[in-house]
C-alpha cells in the first residue's frame, strides 16, 4: 500500500476558462450559508433575534452585513426623532420626548415662538398630539424664569432618513455605546449625549465582539438593554435608574445588534454565558474556504478585477497562478480561500514585479515571483535554522540510519508567515513500570493535545503487541534542541516510530522525515500545513546537499493538499526528492527500516525477520527484565 507520489500526481489542473471574459460583479463569494442566515436574522423582528457573525477576518463578514442591510426594504415609517427636555419636577432627571420623523426640529422652533406669542401652548399640543408632550408643556416655566427650559436636546434627528440606520462601532466603550454626560453643562437635559446603541434605534448596530468583551462590564450592560422590553424602556422608574447608572436614558425602539467575532469567541460565549444563545438566536458562520467550482472561480476573478483599479491587466496565466495560490492557502486542490483580500494583496505585489521589469501586463511569472519574494522577505528565521543545521550547531542527521531517532516536521509561525523545519525526535526504552514519559510535559513545554498524542502511543503498544503479556517499560520521548512549547499531534507518528525503533533496536533512515498523527489502531491521520512541512525539509536538504534519496512520509489523506513550489515538483520529477504517502505505522516503518513490517501468522506470531517481531520481542525482554529487577 506504500505509494510514492509522482510529479504528475502533484500537478493542479487549471480550468479551461477565458478569464478576460468574466464579468466584474460586486458580490460576496462562497458564503451562501452565512448570507442566508443573515437574511433570516434581518427578517425576524422579535426579541432575541440578534445576530452573531463568525469566521476569520478577510472573509467579507462586514461587507456582507452592509450589503444585506442595503437590500432591506427602505420602510422608515417606524423611525422617530428623540430629544431630552427640562423636567421642572426633577431637573436632574430629564424628560424623554419621542416625535415623528423630522418633528423634533419643528418642535424646537415652536418652543422659541412661544416666548414671542406666535403660538400658544394649546396649539403645540394639537400639532404634536402623538408625541405625548403634555406633561412637559404643562410644567414649562415662564421663559424669563428659565430660558434653557425652552431648549430641547435633540439626540435623534431622522428628518432626512431614507433607510433604517446602520451604525458600526468597531471599538465600543461605555461612552461610545451608551452615551455620556457632559459635566460642564449645567442643565441636565442638555448634558446628555447618546451612544451608538440609541443612534441605531429602529435599525442595526454592528459591534466587534472581541473589543466589546475587552471593556469590563460592557457586555453585561449590553445584555441588560437587549433583555428589556419596549415597555420597560419607556417606564419612568427604569428611565431614572438608567440615567443614574447605565447612561443615558432610554429610547423606546428595539435595536438589532450584530456581533462580528471569531469562532472561538462564539464558542466561549455559548458555553459560559447562559443568556447568550437566547439573545443571539442567529449564527451566521463565514467559512474560510469554498469549493473550487466555476461559480466560485468566476466570483474570485471578479473580485480580482474590482481590486485591480490602477494595476496592470492580468493575463490568463496570472489568474491561474493566483487561483493556484488560493487552493494552496486552503490546503486543498478542490477548494479556494474565501479570504479574497489576501489574493488582492498578492495581485498588487505581482503588479510591482511586472512594472519593475517594464511590462505592460501581469503574467504568471510575475505572480510566481511575488510569492517567492514574500517567502524570501519572511524567511530570515528559516535561513538561520538551516545555517545552524549546515554548520552543525543544530544536531540533525539527514543521511544514514540511527536507532531511536526520527526526523519529524514542525511548523513555526512568525507573524503572518509560517515555515516548516525538521526537528529531531528521540526515544529511549528501558525496563520499568513508569510507561512513556513525555519529557516536554515534565519540563512544562507540552500542550494538552501533544500530551494526548503521547497517551495514544501507549494504547497502540498494548493493542498491537502486548496481547499475551503485560506492557512494562520506562520510555522517554523528547524533541531535541527544542525550547519552546510543543503542541498538536502531528508529530505523534514520528514519536511512535522513534519509540518502536528504540524498543526493537531497529535502525531507521534519517534522510526521510515523517509527519502525521496516529490513532491507537496504528492508522495515520491527516495533518495541517503539509506543504510548509515538506518545503521546510526540502530546504534543509538543499542546504546541506541532495543525496537523491531524501524525502518525506505523509498521511495518505493529505495527497489532495499537495500544492508545492514548482522547484520541488521539478526535483521530484528528476528523482532527487521523494514523497511517500502511507495509511499505517507499519507502512511508514517499512520505508524507514527498509524491512518488512510483518503481519501475525496463523499461530499468532509475527514473521521471524520482521520489524514487528523485533518490537514484540523487545517488549517481552523489557517485561522480563522488569520482573527480575
Amino acid at each position: 500500500m506504500i505509494k510514492e507520489i509522482k510529479a504528475d500526481d502533484l500537478s493542479l489542473e487549471f480550468e479551461d476558462l477565458d478569464y478576460s471574459a468574466i464579468e466584474e460583479k460586486d458580490e460576496i463569494v462562497g458564503q451562501e450559508r452565512a448570507l442566508e442566515a443573515l437574511r433570516l436574522g434581518f427578517k425576524i423582528e422579535r426579541n432575541g433575534y440578534n445576530i452573531y457573525v463568525s469566521g476569520d477576518e478577510s472573509t467579507a463578514r462586514m461587507s456582507a452585513v452592509k450589503r444585506e442591510v442595503s437590500k432591506i426594504e427602505s420602510d422608515v415609517s417606524h423611525l422617530f426623532d428623540a430629544a431630552y427636555a427640562y423636567n421642572v419636577k426633577d431637573p436632574k432627571c430629564p424628560i424623554s420626548l419621542i416625535f415623528k420623523m423630522g418633528d423634533a426640529i419643528n418642535f424646537q422652533n415652536d418652543l422659541y415662538d412661544i416666548k414671542d406669542g406666535k403660538i400658544s401652548i394649546e396649539e403645540i399640543k394639537n400639532k404634536y398630539k402623538d408625541a405625548k408632550i403634555d406633561h412637559f408643556l404643562d410644567s414649562l416655566p415662564p421663559f424669563k424664569d428659565k430660558e434653557s427650559a425652552y431648549k430641547i436636546n435633540i439626540v435623534l434627528n431622522r428628518k432626512d432618513a431614507k433607510r433604517r440606520p446602520l451604525v458600526i462601532e468597531s471599538h465600543p466603550s461605555h461612552d461610545s455605546l451608551f452615551g455620556f454626560r457632559d459635566k460642564d453643562e449645567k442643565d441636565a437635559h442638555l448634558s446628555y449625549h447618546i451612544g451608538s446603541y440609541q443612534m441605531a434605534s429602529g435599525g442595526f448596530l454592528v459591534l466587534n465582539a472581541e473589543e466589546l468583551l475587552l471593556e469590563p462590564g460592557l457586555w453585561t450592560k449590553l445584555k441588560r438593554y437587549l433583555n428589556m422590553s419596549e415597555e420597560a424602556l419607556t417606564s419612568s422608574a427604569v428611565q431614572g435608574e438608567l440615567i443614574d447608572t447605565i447612561r443615558p436614558y432610554p429610547i423606546s425602539r428595539r435595536t438589532k445588534v450584530i456581533l462580528i467575532g471569531s469562532d472561538d469567541t462564539y464558542d466561549e460565549l455559548s458555553e459560559k454565558d447562559e443568556q447568550f444563545l437566547r439573545l443571539f438566536k442567529i449564527s451566521a458562520e463565514f467559512d474560510y474556504q469554498m469549493e473550487r467550482n466555476i461559480k466560485n472561480i468566476e466570483g474570485t476573478v471578479s473580485y480580482l478585477k474590482r481590486n485591480a483599479k490602477g494595476l496592470l491587466k492580468l493575463t490568463n496565466a496570472a489568474y491561474q497562478e493566483i487561483l493556484r495560490y488560493s487552493s494552496w492557502y486552503s490546503e486543498n486542490k478542490k477548494m479556494l480561500t474565501t479570504q479574497l483580500s489576501l489574493l488582492g494583496d498578492l495581485e498588487k505585489e505581482a503588479d510591482i514585479r511586472a512594472r519593475e521589469r517594464g511590462k505592460n501586463v501581469i503574467d504568471g511569472d510575475d505572480v510566481k515571483d511575488a510569492i517567492t519574494n514574500r517567502n524570501s522577505l519572511s524567511g530570515l528565521t528559516e535561513d538561520r535554522i538551516n545555517r545552524e543545521i549546515k554548520d552543525g550547531d543544530m544536531l540533525i542527521t539527514l543521511n544514514g540510519k540511527l536507532v531511536g531517532q526520527v526526523n519529524g516536521l514542525a511548523v513555526i509561525d512568525r507573524g503572518l508567515a509560517s515555515f516548516g523545519t525538521p526537528t529531531v525526535i528521540s526515544a529511549t526504552a528501558a525496563p520499568g513500570n513508569e510507561g512513556i514519559v513525555n519529557i516536554e510535559h515534565e519540563a512544562g513545554l507540552s500542550g494538552g493535545i501533544h500530551d494526548k498524542g503521547l497517551l495514544i502511543l501507549e494504547g497502540y503498544l498494548r493493542h498491537r503487541y502486548a496481547k499475551n503479556f503485560p506492557l512494562s517499560l520506562y520510555a522517554g520521548i523528547c524533541f531535541e534542541q527544542s525550547y519552546g512549547e510543543v503542541d498538536g499531534d502531528s508529530a505523534s507518528s514520528a514519536e511512535l516510530l522513534a519509540l518502536l525503533s528504540a524498543i526493537g533496536e531497529i535502525p531507521l533512515r534519517q534522510d526521510i522525515a515523517v509527519t502525521g498523527s496516529v490513532n491507537q489502531m496504528g492508522l495515520i491521520q491527516p495533518v495541517g500545513a503539509i506543504n510548509e512541512k515538506i518545503e521546510g525539509f526540502y530546504n534543509a536538504c538543499k542546504t546541506i546537499g541532495f543525496t537523491k534519496f531524501q524525502g518525506v512520509i505523509i498521511p495518505r489523506q493529505n495527497e489532495m493538499s499537495l500544492i508545492l513550489p514548482y522547484e520541488i515538483e521539478g526535483k521530484i520529477k528528476e528523482g532527487v526528492f521523494h514523497i511517500y504517502s502511507v495509511e499505517t505505522i507499519d507502512e511508514a516503518m517499512s520505508i524507514l527500516s527498509e524491512r518488512e513490517s510483518g503481519e501475525r501468522m496463523t499461530k499468532g506470531q509475527f514473521p521471524l525477520t520482521s520489524v514487528n517481531r523485533a518490537i514484540e520481542d523487545g517488549l517481552k525482554r523489557l517485561y522480563s527484565s522488569s520482573q527480575k529487577n
